[in-house]
C-alpha cells in the first residue's frame, strides 16, 4: 500500500507520539495489562490448530503481550526473540533479564532458553511471529504488517490480537452528548485488517472476533481499569488537561452506563487473526531470472527442506 492510497478507516486516527507514551508506561510496569493476559491466553487456547512446530519464535512487544510464559510451555525447545522498538522499554527489559539470570538459568534446565531482546526483527528468521493487543494502536497498521511479514521466515506464521470497532462504544454517545470529542480512535474492522494481511503478501488469512461485556461497581473502578488499559490515543480526542471538576463530571456521567444488574457494563471487540507466509511469487516478465536456490525451493514445494 503506497503513501497515495486511501488507508482504511480509522488507521490515520492514531496519535503516535500519544501511543508511544501509552505503550511506553504500560511496558514499563510489573506486569501486562489484565486484559492483554486474558487474550494471549485466549490465543494461547488457539495454537493447537497450528501444527508447525517453530524453530524460532518472535514476541513483538512482548511486554504489552502477556504470552511469554504460554509461549514457552507450548515450545519448550525453541529458540525465543522479543522485538522491543521502544529503546526506552528495551534498555529497561534488558536490565530486568539480566537481574533474573538465576530464573533464566532454570529456565534453560527445563528446556527452555533465555530471550534475545532486539529492537528490529532479524529478515526472514522467525516461523512464528506472535503479536497481542499491539496493532489496533500503531498508527501505520500497513507498515506494521509489512515489518511482521519481512521478519517471518517463508511457511512461517503470524498470531495476532487487537481491538476491533466495536470496543468502549457505550463511550461515544456519552462523550458526544458532553461535547468532550471521542473517548477512543475508530478501530479498525477485521475484514480491513484481512485485506492488509493479504496486500503485504500473507496468504490464507483467518480473522475471527469475540465480544465481551465488562462489569464495573463503580465509576472509580471503571475508569482506573481503562487506564490500565492505556489512554485515548485517538488525534480526535479533546485537547488540554482536564481538571477535577470533569472528572467528577465524567464520574457522573458514566453512572448511564449501569445495567439491569446495578453494574458499570462496556462492550470490547476482540479480534484475532492468523496467516502464513508463503512462498514469494515470480513476476513475469520477457525475461526472467531466477537464484537456483529459489528455483529449487519452489520445486521442492512449501515446507520441504
Amino acid at each position: 500500500m503506497s503513501g497515495n492510497e486511501a488507508m482504511p478507516p480509522g488507521t490515520q486516527q492514531i496519535d503516535a507520539a500519544a501511543a508511544r507514551r501509552q505503550r511506553r508506561r504500560l511496558a514499563l510496569a510489573d506486569q501486562p495489562p489484565w486484559l492483554h493476559q486474558e487474550v494471549a491466553q485466549r490465543m494461547l487456547d488457539r495454537l493447537p490448530v497450528i501444527k508447525l512446530q517453530p524453530a524460532q519464535v518472535l514476541q513483538r512487544r512482548p511486554s504489552l503481550g502477556g504470552g511469554d510464559a504460554g509461549l514457552r510451555q507450548q515450545y519448550p525447545q525453541a529458540v525465543q526473540q522479543w522485538c522491543e522498538p521502544d529503546e526506552t522499554v528495551r534498555a529497561h527489559w534488558q536490565q530486568r533479564l539480566r537481574r533474573g539470570w538465576m530464573q533464566l538459568m532454570m529456565d534453560r534446565l527445563r528446556g527452555g532458553s533465555s530471550p534475545d531482546v532486539v529492537g528490529q526483527a532479524p529478515l526472514g528468521a522467525a516461523q512464528l511471529l506472535w503479536s497481542n493487543m499491539e496493532l489496533h494502536a500503531e498508527s501505520d497498521k500497513p507498515g506494521l504488517i509489512r515489518e511482521w511479514h519481512d521478519a517471518l521466515a517463508v511457511d512461517g506464521f503470524l498470531m495476532f490480537s487487537c481491538f476491533g470497532p466495536d470496543s468502549f462504544i457505550e463511550l461515544r454517545p456519552l462523550y458526544e452528548r458532553e461535547a468532550w470529542g471521542v473517548p477512543t480512535p475508530e478501530w479498525v474492522d477485521m475484514h480491513d485488517l484481512g485485506d492488509m494481511l493479504v496486500h503485504a503478501g500473507f496468504a490464507d488469512p483467518v480473522m475471527d472476533q469475540e465480544h465481551l461485556r465488562l462489569t464495573w461497581g463503580t465509576p472509580q473502578a471503571l475508569l482506573a481499569d481503562l487506564r490500565a488499559l492505556g489512554g485515548n490515543v485517538s488525534v480526535l480526542r479533546a485537547s488540554g488537561l482536564r481538571g477535577r471538576a470533569w472528572r467528577d463530571r465524567l464520574l457522573g456521567a458514566l453512572e448511564s452506563l449501569r445495567g439491569p444488574d446495578g453494574r458499570l457494563g462496556l462492550s470490547v471487540e476482540l479480534v484475532y487473526g492468523h496467516a502464513f507466509k508463503p512462498q514469494p511469487r515470480l513476476k513475469v516478465a520477457a525475461q526472467t531470472e531466477v537464484p537456483l536456490d529459489q528455483m529449487r525451493a519452489m520445486i521442492r514445494g512449501p515446507g520441504k527442506h
